[in-house]
This record gives C-alpha cells, structure tokens and sequence, in this order.
C-alpha cells in the first residue's frame, strides 16, 4: 500500500484508528449526544483518516471512508459526471465518507479541504472508485459545492438536523 501520510502546509494527514475519531467526531457533530452516538456499526469496515498539527497528539479534522455505492434517488442531468459518461456505471465503485469533522478553531484554515481530497484520492487510486458521496448537512452544502460537489435527491432528516446528499466525480481531482 502507497506511503498513508503526507506533509501538508503544516498539517500531517494518515490513516488512524476509528477510536482516534471519536471525540472529535462526538464534540462537533453530536455533542449533545452521548459520545456513543457517533459510532458506526460500520466502522470495523472503514478507512479512518485525520489531520494533525505539528507537535499534537489529537487529529485536528477527521473522516471516515466506506466502499459503498451511491444511491440512485437523483434526476437524470445530475446522473452524468464532468465528461458526460453515466456515474451510475461506476455506482459498484463509489466511496461514502462519514463523520467528517474538524475542531470549529480550525475550520476555515483549509485542513477540513486537505483531509478530504488526500483521502478521496487515495481512495480513488487504491480502491479504484470514481464517485465519492456523502449525507452532508444542509448548512455545509455550500462549503461541499465550492470543492465540486453536486447535491441530488431530496433533502431529509436525521433527528433535527436536515441533510442533502452530495456526489464528487473523483475524476476532477487533480
């Protein structure tokens, strides 16, 4: 398997254990649950990924990756990817990242960004998937759609929060 960690404008990105992103996971995005919360019954089957700061011992942004196809709930124009062949051909070979976080004093820093693509890159080039999709909250819809991301489906819920779901043909990636 290819080198799991890179040096990336002062932040170092490798593969971690999914215990390693529970509490970042459970403080930013459930905190008013118990930490249990935040757990997946999938896990065991993940790729776990997290940025880390020099000179710190707990990753700073984390995300977890799943081979798993992509739902087909969305219309037909949304169906084709940027060289207009069909993403339902590669829907066997997509990638669902969950539990994508990182610590509110670090967002808007670019290491949520890094994390991301370096890992769906990876995942494009070891696991051999072309679409990588996720349950995004509808108040970071716009932050996915700025690094490519296209919405499909319809909006729902998990408890209060509303989510939308979102695809990247991983083709664009550089």
């Amino acid at each position: 398997m290819a080198n799991q960690q890179i040096e990336c404008q002062s932040i170092k990105i490798t593969k971690i254990s999914k215990e390693d992103t529970i509490s970042l996971r459970h403080s930013v995005l459930w905190p008013d649950m118990p930490p249990e919360h935040v757990i997946l019954p999938e896990d065991e089957l993940g790729v776990h990924y997290g940025a880390f700061l020099p000179h710190h011992s707990h990753p700073v942004a984390v995300v977890s990756l799943f081979v798993e196809a992509c739902p087909i709930d969305r219309p037909i124009e949304a169906q084709l990817s940027s060289n207009g062949t069909s993403l339902l051909k590669t829907k066997e070979r997509a990638v669902r990242f969950r539990k994508f976080a990182c610590d509110p004093q670090y967002q808007g820093k670019g290491f949520g960004t890094q994390l991301l693509l370096h890992a769906l890159s990876i995942a494009r080039s070891e696991l051999g998937v072309q679409v990588a999709w996720c349950d995004a909250r509808r108040t970071t819809e716009s932050w996915y759609s700025k690094r490519g991301f296209v919405s499909f489906g319809n909006p729902f819920f998990k408890g209060p929060v509303e989510y939308i779901r979102m695809e990247l043909d991983l083709n664009q990636l550089v």
